[in-house]
């Protein structure tokens, strides 16, 4: 078993492209690869999982602990042949200036994975081979897989910054990839557009694959990486039930913002997952006991969601009877009374949550958050807390006539007190009303795994 971390000088320097290039290029040679992604990302996991065909998983420094996220990799990694963990933003970007806490380089050495590192040459001679020095000697802890040079422009560009680099930098030059303007996926508001919409072709893989084949050495960096020991974790049973309970989950183009590991840990405490799509089915699966809406893209979808009103009316007259639903971003807003776009359309959903729901131009909130729960609901008792990520382009529109968004009279109550990484801006979130819970956050339950199994026995108590 073998693996490193895909890292990048900074965000947008191709590590996504190349990490899922280096993964059809193994997988081509007959490996079987194990994906990760570093951070709360969503979108880049799914493309992972299209090629590699297994799931790919999030670590992360601050929603996650060390403990948890070294599990997760070895449990990820088990009977594969190499593991290629993609970072995130910048290597040594994290939470603050001072120190290394949530960074790539941290999760590299957490994990004992050496650096690959991606330099955007685009632009840069002999001035590469300053910065590259600069990333080797940053921190002396760190080890190194390899240094790949992207968009470059010609041969001579490689070969000219090779020859700055002799003498200067220890780190092995594995290979460079000239500019391919091709090979670029569609992005939009929340990052690129998903797996779930925009699926890679057969052919885009392939021509993945030769690119990585055609511009680096393969074996030198394979020969690089050094032996790893993976532990075997044995299967927790206890007080774990098979098939408890039966949970709908919402997923298609539109609803997709799901941690593998939130699956991985309902299931662990006997929940069967039956997967629906609110865009193309009229009525929710048979004999579920509770419904799980994740995040996504509800707003690109708002006319045809609108429309399928049998699903939205049967999804309503549950939850007003006490049927227990959790809902997250995109499924929050799934469940107010609408949506309204940028043009000032509006769509009407659920209307469980008396709120109604605006887009915006600009990002209204980005980072990470801490729930502490104020008050009993689906996902447990006052004083648990849980992590997760904000992350959206829309807020809440208040309702005329009343001074806030949630009416007392209408029984939704605020049962969550919500704190940033810093703890510094502590605010009320989390509407409950009867058993259906929705927020803006996506929780990730690895955070607290005593969440899953909360929510996992509520639905089993109510059943």
């Amino acid at each position: 078993m073998k693996g490193l971390i895909v890292a990048g000088t900074h965000s947008g320097c191709g590590k996504t492209t190349i990490a899922m290039g280096l993964m059809a290029a193994l997988k081509r040679r007959g490996m079987k690869v194990a994906p990760f992604k570093v951070g709360p990302d969503f979108i880049d996991p799914g493309f992972h999982k299209q090629i590699c065909d297994r799931p790919s998983r999030n670590l992360d420094g601050w929603m996650l602990s060390k403990k948890y996220n070294r599990e997760v990799f070895y449990k990820g990694s088990h009977s594969c042949d190499v593991a290629i963990v993609e970072g995130v933003m910048g290597l040594f970007d994290g939470y603050d200036g001072r120190s290394e806490a949530g960074s790539t380089a941290e999760m590299s050495k957490w994990l004992s994975l050496p650096v690959l590192l991606i330099v955007d040459a685009r632009s840069m001679a002999r001035s590469a081979a300053a910065l590259i020095q600069g990333f080797e000697n940053f921190d002396s802890k760190l080890k190194w897989a390899g240094v790949v040079l992207n968009r470059l422009g010609s041969d001579a560009h490689l070969q000219f910054i090779r020859e700055a680099l002799e003498g200067h930098v220890n780190i092995p030059l594995i290979g460079g990839i000239k500019r391919e303007d091709g090979l670029n996926l569609p992005e939009r508001h929340l990052g690129l557009v998903t797996q779930d919409e925009n699926p890679l072709s057969p052919n885009y893989i392939d021509q993945l694959s030769d690119l990585i084949e055609d511009s680096l050495n393969l074996d030198m960096l394979l020969d690089n990486l050094p032996e790893l020991d993976i532990p075997k974790f044995p299967r927790k049973q206890e007080a774990r039930q098979k098939t408890s309970v039966r949970i709908g989950v919402a997923r298609d183009e539109a609803f997709c913002f799901y941690y593998q590991d939130n699956f991985d840990l309902l299931e662990g405490y006997g929940a069967e997952l039956i997967f629906f799509s609110p865009l193309h089915d009229r009525y929710l699966p048979p004999d579920i006991d509770g419904l799980y809406l994740g995040g996504g893209y509800p707003e690109l979808f708002a006319e045809t969601l609108s429309k399928n009103r049998k699903l939205l009316e049967e999804i309503k007259q549950l939850g007003e009877s006490g049927f227990p639903i959790y809902a997250e971003c995109g499924g929050f807003m799934y469940l107010t009374e609408g949506i309204e776009d940028k043009s000032q359309r509006f769509y009407p959903m659920a209307g469980i949550f008396p709120i109604k729901i605006m887009m915006l131009d600009r990002l209204k909130a980005l980072g990470y958050r801490e729930v502490t729960l104020k008050a009993f609901n689906p996902l447990g008792k006052p004083g648990e807390k849980i992590r997760g990520h904000e992350f959206h382009y829309s807020e809440i529109k208040k309702i005329t006539g009343n001074v806030d968004p949630i009416v007392v009279h209408n029984r939704v109550n605020l049962v969550y007190k919500l704190g940033d990484r810093p703890g510094l801006k502590i605010r009320e979130e989390g509407y409950k009303k009867k058993n259906v819970l929705g927020s803006y956050v996506h929780l990730h339950f690895g955070s607290n795994p005593q969440i899953a199994e909360n929510f996992v026995r509520f639905l089993a108590e109510e059943k």
